[in-house]
């Protein structure tokens, strides 16, 4: 007997730096690397947190497989267990820690206010 079977959809969410606190439209669902269960497909806002580095505000993008669209997602639903995987890979920067300046920008601002004060 044909059993009816199901569609199990997933993001896999992995960052260069592990152990990142992920927000998916605000929501937070855990720390990287995790997967997740969705019903829905599109755009989400993706939040990543993680001391000592600074936070990443991104979007990312859930698309349906072709057989997971309108129409033949019937089919699919009928058959056996069909598993969606969407993997997002994120990459975070070190936080630059609060009034830290890089020396290069601070040396080209000295030089730039050298300048100003010759013209003077």
């Amino acid at each position: 007997m044909l059993l009816p079977g199901c569609v199990r959809r997933k993001l896999v969410i992995t960052s260069e730096t592990t152990g990142a606190l992920v927000f998916l439209n605000d929501e937070e669902v855990g720390r990287t690397p995790l997967e997740v269960p969705f019903t829905w497909y599109g755009t989400y806002d993706v939040r990543l947190e993680k001391p000592g580095y600074a936070p990443l505000w991104t979007t990312a993008q859930a698309d349906a497989p072709w057989w997971d669209r309108p129409g033949p997602d019937l089919l699919a639903e009928a058959g056996p267990d069909r598993l969606v995987e969407i993997p997002w890979h994120f990459e975070m920067s070190p936080a630059t820690p609060a009034g830290e300046v890089d020396p290069d920008t601070l040396l080209d601002y000295a030089r730039q206010m050298r300048e100003l004060n010759q013209r003077d």
